[in-house]
This record gives C-alpha cells, structure tokens and sequence, in this order.
C-alpha cells in the first residue's frame, strides 16, 4: 500500500501526518511500527490521522498512534501540527477549529505569526480519570519506582501524567526512571512521566518520558501538566514559559492551589507547529493475523 504522508514538528516533537479525509487509510500497528521507525521508515514520535468529524458543529476528528503503534488520547504538540496541517493543505478555511479527540474536543486556533494556541480543555484530577489507583485527589502522591520513594503530582490532560519536581533537570534519571514510572502497577494504562525545574514563577524547564515513545524533545500535554502541577503546588504563575530541549512553550492557567473540583478553567498551551517535507511510503501488507488499528 502506498501511502502519502507530510512530516512535521513541534518543538521537535516530530510527527508523521496522514490526510484520512482524502484518501482511504485503514493501519495496523505494525504499520504503524514501520512508518514510524527511524531507520527503515519515516520516523516519528507520533502518528496524527485526519479524519471527518463525527459529531455536527466539529470540524475534524483527530487520532494520535506513539511510536510503538499503540493509540492513545490526546498529544498537545501533535493538535498545533493538526491545526497547521489542515489549515495549509485547504481542508479548513478557518484558523480556529472544532478537534474532536478520544478524551474531548480541542480548539486549535492559528495566530497571527503562525504559532498554534490550543485550548486543551480543563485538568482532571480525580484519579479514577487518570486513571490512577489512589483513594482521593491531592496535589501530590507516593510511589515506589525500584525501590525508591518519589513525590509525583498526578492528573489528565487527556492523557496521563506523573509530575516530579527536580533541583535540576539535566540530572534527572529520564532515561532510567521513566521506564519504570510509565508501567508502574498503580497506573493501568501506563503514564508519561514528567520532569519538572522551576526556574522562576514565570520560568520552568521540562523533561518527559512519553509512554510508548520514550523521551521527546518535547511533550505538549506535558508541559500543560507540568504547569497545572506547580501552580497548584504554589510554585508557579498563571502564564509560564516551559524550556524543553526542543525549544519553549508557552502555557496559561487560571487555576490556583485550592481549585480541586470541576469546573476547572482550560489551559492553554502555544507553540511552533513547522512543517519538513512531504512524501510516499510503501508500506507492506497486514500479515494474516493483524487487524487494522484504525
């Protein structure tokens, strides 16, 4: 099957885009695997379907595949390449949108100097939204991640986060800890495990695990969650600037320390959303066991 792509980016969260309004797709995972693999296929944390919109007063419908060709909610970074996507290739005129999403609709809208701003909808806190196995909301929990004893804030941005505050992010033990934290027993769809540097009130610098993906340049629901985490810890503003190794984000929340139960105010995240190249792949057929992941 062959199969045209566009590859983008956010902040170097990068992304292997598929127009499904076009042109028929129907994947596996291992297809999935193949495209995004980084030496026999195109290569990408993240695979982002375009679909027509299910519901009446939606513009698009929005699927999101990690790098191992697992489906999961949401992916604040890969909805900034959506917008820009759809916008570029003449499937939408307007520069604000209705996403549908597996946790939600989002609202992309493209500003004026070409950054993307998201509303990506309100924190959930309840565990049971996570999910996570605890008995009740707090701002902080413990978990025992080999046989070490760590403070995480733990929420939703549509998909799960577990948030630890580090004296220094270049130190933190991403690439051995996030593993263990991302499959930990008490979170039965695995979690994206965050590294959270406050620098200032204004100012945070940030390292994710995502699940499925491993670590990324940058996390966009992770930087939501990261900041959602120190506000309500007292630590942060409502307007914060988040560093990641691909680059700064800018993330907005009207939330406080106290605010525990919904309504919640959405967060608001803005960013790149750069478009690298267009192509065709071959993909090989489903082996006779597979079933399409979409």
């Amino acid at each position: 099957m062959r199969l045209k792509f566009t590859k983008m980016h956010g902040q170097g969260n990068d992304f292997v885009v598929i127009d499904g309004v076009r042109q028929a797709v129907e994947l596996t995972a291992a297809q999935v695997r193949a495209i995004a693999d980084r030496h026999y296929g195109v290569g990408c944390d993240q695979l982002l379907l375009v679909e027509p919109a299910r519901e009446p007063g939606n513009d698009f419908r929005y699927r999101i595949w990690n790098a191992d060709g697992g489906e999961v909610e949401q992916c604040g970074n890969g909805a900034r390449c959506f917008a820009r996507f759809v916008r570029d290739e003449g499937l939408a005129r307007r520069d604000e949108l209705r996403v549908e999403t597996a946790r939600g609709v989002i609202r992309p809208r493209i500003e004026a100097g070409g950054q993307v701003t998201v509303d990506m909808g309100p924190p959930r806190l309840a565990p049971a939204d996570v999910p996570f196995l605890a008995p009740a909301a707090r701002p902080t929990y413990e978990i025992e991640v080999g046989g070490e004893a760590l403070e995480v804030s733990v929420l939703s941005m549509g998909n799960p986060h577990a948030v630890q505050l580090v004296a220094d992010v270049d130190a933190a033990p991403v690439a051995t800890q996030g593993p263990l934290i991302e499959r930990h027993p008490a979170f039965p769809n695995r979690v994206n495990a965050g590294y959270l540097q406050v620098v200032s009130r204004e100012h945070a610098r940030l390292r994710v695990w995502e699940r499925g993906a491993g670590e990324t340049l940058a996390c966009g629901t992770g930087a939501c969650a990261a900041v959602v985490a120190g506000i309500r810890l007292g630590l942060l503003g409502p307007v914060v600037r988040v560093s990641t190794r691909g680059g700064d984000l800018t993330i907005r929340w009207a939330g406080t320390s106290s605010d525990m139960t919904p309504p919640l105010p959405p967060v608001m995240m803005t960013g790149d959303a750069v478009r690298v190249f267009e192509g065709e792949i071959d993909l090989p057929a489903p082996g006779p066991q597979e079933t399409p992941a979409c």
